[in-house]
């Protein structure tokens, strides 16, 4: 028997040691009563795992070859990584400002407006309250086409646009504005429609922390010299939710870096005018569905997903509990 034999069979017993001393390890702890917990917890794990782990590996995997669909992947290194940050004329340029300027706009501002509309609801009585909820909610539960409809009436760019319609009757243009097709109005009107349709599961999640806030907090507050109510919610309101408000930053941040699609939904083309309108998701989608490029794609979802990840974690710092 040679040592070849011997290191293989060596390594052989000390993996199959390992896997007994796993599942003895994993059967005491399913004795100690926790087996309802794994039955509840494995449909989540299975789906997270097959829909979100096993894409991002994927897509880590393929943004190290040149992939076009057909053949088979062929390994380049960090060629794509390379190309995207040095020799794409429009992703440092364009894209990458874009995308930030939106998400920055977008994020903080939905985060705020969910926050402030969750408070100001929290102080109705229960029926308007539910009412209210539903009327702010709903536009998010609506398709993305549908909202583009709705809008491009609104921003049309000819004289039966109601926007250039209005301001045509009073006389504050001479002639009307092309909204969507040009480079200075497209942004602008992307974060409106963007802004309006943010009210999704984060404004629920700060409605719900608030409204389940124990009410003598606020009386024990008055009591020790809160005497307004900024300084009910800078004090009370605010860090007794913090999970609610960590949870509604993450979903800010990852609705502001996906939201690109609606400018290539409201300028009916891809990529949008001048690049005016144009984010990394869109960039995603050129490279992957126009061009076949899927390793310069996975490349870029690579990067968006740093991105996202980089600003929850500060947001997640923001929020710990380390007071």
């Amino acid at each position: 028997m040679n040592n070849e034999t011997i290191v293989k069979e060596s390594l052989f017993t000390k993996i199959k040691h390992t896997w007994w001393k796993f599942t003895d390890k994993a059967g005491e702890w399913m004795d100690k009563g926790n087996r309802t917990t794994v039955i509840f917890l494995l449909p989540y794990v299975l789906m997270f795992s097959i829909f979100i782990v096993l894409p991002v590996i994927v897509a880590m995997f393929l943004s190290f070859t040149y992939f076009n669909g057909i053949s088979s992947p062929s390994f380049t290194g960090f060629s794509n990584y390379m190309f995207v940050f040095t020799q794409d004329q429009y992703f440092m340029k364009t894209i990458l400002p874009n995308t930030l300027l939106f998400a920055i706009i977008v994020g903080p501002g939905g985060y705020v407006l969910s926050f402030l509309l969750a408070w100001v609801l929290s102080q109705l009585p229960k029926l308007p309250r539910t009412i209210m909820t539903l009327i702010v909610y709903s536009p998010s539960m609506t398709s993305g086409i549908a909202m583009t409809v709705l809008w491009k009436i609104i921003f049309s760019g000819d004289e039966q646009g109601y926007l250039n319609s209005i301001l045509l009757q009073f006389g504050m243009i001479s002639e009307p504005i092309q909204w969507l097709q040009s480079g200075d109005y497209l942004m602008p009107v992307m974060i409106i429609v963007t802004l309006w349709s943010s009210m999704g599961v984060g404004f629920l999640a700060m409605l719900s922390g608030i409204l389940n806030i124990n009410r003598e907090l606020y009386e024990a507050a008055y009591l020790d010299g809160i005497s307004n109510r900024f300084q009910e919610i800078i004090y009370i309101t605010v860090p007794t939710m913090k999970n609610q408000m960590l949870f509604g930053a993450v979903m800010a941040i990852v609705n502001a870096f996906s939201a690109g699609a609606i400018g290539v939904q409201l300028s009916g083309s891809n990529p949008t005018p001048n690049y005016a309108g144009q984010l990394i998701v869109n960039h995603i989608d050129d490279y992957g569905i126009l061009r076949k490029e899927i390793g310069m794609s996975a490349a870029l979802s690579v990067i968006l997903l740093i991105i996202v990840y980089l600003f929850s974690w500060i947001f997640r710092r923001l929020f710990s509990d380390n007071d």
